[in-house]
Formats: structure tokens, C-alpha cells, sequence
């Protein structure tokens, strides 16, 4: 039997009862040597299960403030390994996976955290293409945290969405993917993208109108950024994702999802547009607003 890794898998978690039996599942009990469930505030079997598979809970309640879930997890119970690997419940390791996470920590090649690649399920099966899902959540303890972003309570998230960990030495990536399957259906998946839409157009407004944030953007950022104020960013994606990206090699489904992400895009869009508005309407002065028509 193989040693546990010297390994924490911390999971932020919220009424997910039913992904995390299969994510724990997956885990298995040789590969790390703590499971840790981020709990805010389950009303559902979510802690009940998690002690069931011998995982250890924590209880998370925000405090509108930074650090969100994730950091504040890594300030307020640092693990004691040596790496830490951010899950959540809806992302099952798959064997090759673990074989290759093995080979990867207990290989000296310098790196401090690892890029992770993903599977995409889309109504009940594997995408073959239509996005590409990357994440930065394999690190060294201490190596560093989850970048900070001033939000001020812009969504009511309490945890890190977007948000990538900022890290003090060179990063790799893990080939092998995990599968990420959401078995809470579409509604749920809808419901999701509209409080991660509001995020990122309150973000958008935020990064605007820094100068310094804009200067330091990626390529990728400049092109998005350039169209969140366009009707455009959203055909373009639905282009982008069911084209160059291969979506049409799933069909129906791929036109589907293809057609959810252009509506996601699209609602930044709007909501950027009706920011602006109510920005705009409350900087007026009472001098400034038009004539009520009533004559005094």
C-alpha cells in the first residue's frame, strides 16, 4: 500500500451533498494525509458525510471582508503538509491523476504549485471541446495565497472565484486531467453564472478604472476587457466556443452549452451597462437631474 502524500486536499463546500460522496470517493483514503471540508454554513448531509469518510470540518462564516474561504482557510488553519490541493466537490480525481500528482510531489524539478487541467460535463456527459478549463490550486504551503481583489461585498460570494494564487517560484502543470461534474443540473449551473456574471462586471468596472490594474493586463485580458462594454462579447464567445474550440463535435449539447456561455457574456454585458447607469444617477446632483414638470 503507498504512503499518503505529504498532501492537504482542503474542499470549500456549501449544501453539497450530493457531489461530495463521489468526490471523497475518488480521493480514496491512501493519497493524502488530511482531507479538510471548508464548511459555510451546510443546511443539508454535507458535514454529516464529510465525517463520515474521515475528513476533518471546519466551519467558515465571512465576514463580509478579506480574506475570502480559501485564504482564509491558509492564514487561520495552515496545513501542516507540505503541499495543499484546492478541490472542489464537484471535481473527481480520476487514477491517472493521482499516479501522476504522485510522480509530480515526490519529483524535485524546483516547482511550487501546478496548473491543473479539468474535464467538462455538460448534461450528463464528457465535452469533447467548447472550453478549456485550467486552474492554478496545487501549491506549496507558504509558497503564497490567492490574489487579493477590493470588492466590497460586490456579489455576496464568500469565496474566491476567479481569483488565481499568487506564487514565489517557478509552477508546472499536471497533464492528466480531473473530472469536473456538477450532478446539481442545469438550473443550479444557471443560478451560478448569474452571481459569477454580477462579479465580473462589478470587477470589470473596479479594474477600469485603475490604471494601474489595466497597464498590467494579459493579452487574453486586453481583447476580453476591449468587448465587456460591446453587445459583441457575447456572440464572440459563442463563435469562439463552439467553433474554434471545438464544440460542434458534441452536437446538439455543444450548440447548447455554447449558446448558455454567449447568455453568461452577455449578461456582463448588461449588467456593466446598468452599473454605469446607477453610477451615473446617483454622482447627479439634485441641479443636475431634469425637470420634474411641476411648476412652483
Amino acid at each position: 500500500m503507498p504512503m499518503p502524500l505529504d498532501l492537504t486536499i482542503a474542499i470549500p463546500v456549501r449544501n453539497e451533498e450530493k457531489n461530495l460522496p463521489t468526490c471523497l470517493e475518488a480521493i480514496g483514503p491512501e493519497l493524502a494525509k488530511q482531507i479538510v471540508i471548508i464548511d459555510s454554513g451546510s443546511t443539508d448531509r454535507t458535514p454529516e458525510i464529510a465525517r463520515a469518510y474521515g475528513a476533518d470540518v471546519v466551519d467558515f462564516v465571512w465576514d463580509g471582508k478579506f480574506p475570502k474561504k480559501r485564504n482564509w482557510y491558509l492564514r487561520n488553519h495552515t496545513p501542516k503538509t507540505r503541499w495543499v490541493l484546492f478541490l472542489d466537490a464537484d471535481e473527481f480525481l480520476t487514477p491517472a491523476f493521482k499516479a501522476e500528482l504522485r510522480q509530480k510531489l515526490q519529483a524535485t524539478d524546483g516547482n511550487v504549485g501546478y496548473w491543473l487541467r479539468f474535464t467538462v460535463y455538460f448534461l450528463g456527459k464528457e465535452n469533447k471541446g467548447g472550453y478549456f478549463l485550467h486552474k492554478l490550486a496545487l501549491f506549496q504551503v507558504g509558497a503564497g495565497e490567492y490574489e487579493r481583489i477590493d470588492e466590497d461585498q460586490w456579489s455576496q460570494l464568500d469565496m474566491e472565484i476567479h481569483e488565481h494564487p499568487v506564487l514565489n517560484g517557478p509552477v508546472g502543470m499536471i497533464r492528466s486531467k480531473i473530472d469536473h461534474q456538477d450532478f446539481r443540473g442545469v438550473s443550479y449551473y444557471i443560478t451560478k453564472h448569474n452571481d459569477y456574471s454580477s462579479w465580473e462586471a462589478a470587477r470589470f468596472l473596479k479594474a477600469t478604472a485603475d490604471a494601474e490594474t489595466a497597464r498590467n493586463w494579459t493579452w487574453m485580458q486586453k481583447i476580453k476587457y476591449g468587448l465587456m462594454r460591446t453587445p459583441w462579447l457575447g456572440p464572440v464567445y459563442f463563435l469562439g466556443s463552439f467553433f474554434l474550440m471545438g464544440g460542434f463535435r458534441d452536437g446538439s449539447r455543444g450548440l447548447a452549452f455554447a449558446i448558455l456561455k454567449m447568455s453568461y457574456f452577455t449578461q456582463m454585458y448588461c449588467k456593466i451597462r446598468e452599473m454605469e447607469a446607477q453610477e451615473k444617477k446617483a454622482l447627479k446632483t439634485p441641479t443636475d437631474q431634469e425637470p420634474s414638470g411641476i411648476l412652483t
